[in-house]
């Protein structure tokens, strides 16, 4: 896979969480090393639930600013904005003429957000997955690290380059899945109920924004129960997420005391609260601080954006070029 294409985005609607970095972009740190990649903020996908755009500025300079400082380096990836490359709204013009009706009413997501937003049933969010589409081939990536939830898009998306394809010439490779032959980790939500989320749920999330004494607040709510009354007996759904919690930001040592404890029927879940609460500010801080310094920084800012949109921008006038040449709308 040297020299594979990798191309994956992130929504602007909301603070990045510790769901976002172990579920993705700990993963593009890896990646902007191995092959060619090109990070996106997705600011046109959020007008579809987001019309208003009076704190879009802030969201995506955060996005960006968190994304530096969890280890993406500007000068090995493309980190860029999507309104910056135009030439993603003409594909996604022509990908729309082979996307039928029936197919993106059906999508769960369309379905999902309609019922959330009956009053906002545009067509952006119809075809949604078309735009998904545009963004990951006009780079012709091959690699589109995702999880479960996006696999329906994902697969949409090879069906388009492959219409395109049958109708016009073999112009787009077939993007894949692809996250180093490992399941996606889902980061739990501290009460019990899901995932953690960039919108929902807030106080049962952990941002990377979130100051020591938020983070500690929000850890000691998590939800616990009396303990275990027999030895070696199966943790509940809510317990066993505090436990994935721990090995995530945890010395192996802290979770097997921990383990052995539960194990033990000796738990003390106070104390485990407190341990994990404070090896969360130990892990947050250091993100947080880099990336306040770097939303402050906007001639910075600035550069990366800039720098971001000529790699971006480069590959998909390329593509676009090879593009009209098979739709036939090169008439000199």
């Amino acid at each position: 896979m040297e020299n594979a294409i990798v191309m994956s985005g992130i929504r602007p609607t909301g603070f990045l969480h510790l769901g976002n970095y172990f579920g993705a972009v700990k993963n593009y740190v890896k990646m902007q090393d191995e092959f060619t990649c090109y990070f996106m903020v997705a600011d046109l996908h959020s007008l579809t639930t987001h019309p208003d755009t009076k704190e879009l500025k802030n969201h995506v300079t955060r996005v960006l600013a968190e994304y530096i400082a969890c280890g993406l380096d500007p000068d090995k990836a493309a980190l860029y904005c999507q309104s910056h490359i135009r030439e993603t709204a003409e594909l996604y013009l022509y990908l729309n003429m082979l996307a039928y009706k029936g197919e993106l009413e059906k999508t769960a997501t369309f379905k999902e957000k309609v019922r959330q937003q009956p009053d906002n049933a545009n067509a952006g969010l119809l075809t949604y997955p078309v735009l998904q589409a545009a963004d990951i081939i006009i780079h012709r990536a091959t690699l589109v690290p995702v999880g479960k939830d996006q696999e329906q898009h994902l697969e949409m998306a090879r069906n388009f380059a492959n219409r395109f394809n049958h109708r016009y010439g073999d112009v787009f490779p077939e993007p894949k899945a692809f996250n180093y032959g490992e399941q996606l980790i889902k980061v739990p939500s501290l009460d019990g109920t899901g995932k953690m989320s960039k919108s929902e749920n807030q106080n049962a999330t952990i941002y990377l924004a979130d100051e020591d004494e938020l983070i500690r607040k929000k850890v000691m709510k998590a939800k616990t129960d009396a303990g275990p009354t027999e030895p070696n007996s199966p943790k509940p759904d809510y317990i066993e997420n505090i436990f994935l919690l721990m090995k995530l930001v945890s010395a192996e040592e802290v979770t097997a005391k921990f383990e052995s404890d539960y194990n033990n029927c000796t738990i003390r879940y106070g104390d485990m609260k407190k341990q994990l609460a404070e090896d969360m500010v130990k892990f947050i801080a250091p993100i947080r601080e880099k990336a306040e310094a770097i939303r402050n920084n906007h001639t910075l800012l600035r550069e990366v954006m800039e720098k971001g949109a000529a790699k971006a921008g480069k590959s998909a006038v390329a593509t676009m070029e090879i593009v009209r040449q098979a739709i036939g709308l090169k008439y000199y």
